[in-house]
């Protein structure tokens, strides 16, 4: 997929998660979360090249200051990636972020180490992360699965999970009753939103 596709596909995907969107102007120029991925995919492909790796720390602190997430140009995140309300958000350097993965603002992705290895969390598809979440060290989020706000996770979550509280505790997601979209309150833990 394009450069130019990929920003067109995360536009749209920012204008899908949220019903108070209006237009895709709106959306293009009001949504920091939205800025900060496109600044994102725009560091990313600078880090490829090592000699390009300081204009891409330069590209990645710009988008800091203007948008109040801070993801590390290392970090590698999927399509259709979408960050609500955008403030606070630390995705590190060597986080892995699946496909369709939506997150709230305050969580962090960080590490617990200083090792120059994998430290950070990866995190599977269509995984949704809650407000305030802490997800630490090279850990794995299985797909399907979904993190409480304010939860701190440490340890794997296997797939089609659910995980809350501090520290996190993992239970098994319950199969949908209702269809999808249709009233997301009745589906949706209620703890993502709070």
């Amino acid at each position: 997929m394009s450069f130019w596709r990929r920003l067109k596909e995360d536009l749209e995907t920012a204008r899908s998660h949220d019903p108070a969107a209006r237009s895709n102007v709106e959306v293009a120029l009001n949504y920091s979360g939205l800025h900060a991925i496109w600044a994102h995919r725009l560091s990313h492909m600078l880090w490829q090249d090592p000699n390009k790796r300081l204009l891409a720390r330069t590209v990645s602190q710009a988008a800091r200051w203007a948008t109040g997430v801070e993801i590390h140009p290392g970090a590698t995140i999927g399509r259709r990636f979408f960050i609500d309300h955008g403030m606070g958000v630390v995705i590190g350097e060597t986080a892995e972020i699946g496909e369709d993965v939506m997150i709230y603002h305050g969580v962090t992705l960080g590490g617990r180490s200083l090792e120059p290895v994998k430290r950070h969390p990866t995190i599977g598809d269509r995984v949704t992360i809650g407000a305030g979440a802490k997800i630490l060290g090279p850990l794995v989020v299985g797909a399907d699965s979904a993190v409480g706000a304010n939860a701190v996770v440490v340890k794997d979550v296997p797939e089609d999970s659910i995980v809350t509280g501090i520290p996190g505790k993992i239970r098994q997601r319950t199969p949908e009753k209702q269809e999808p979209l249709v009233d997301p309150s009745s589906y949706i833990d209620p703890a993502m939103w709070i």
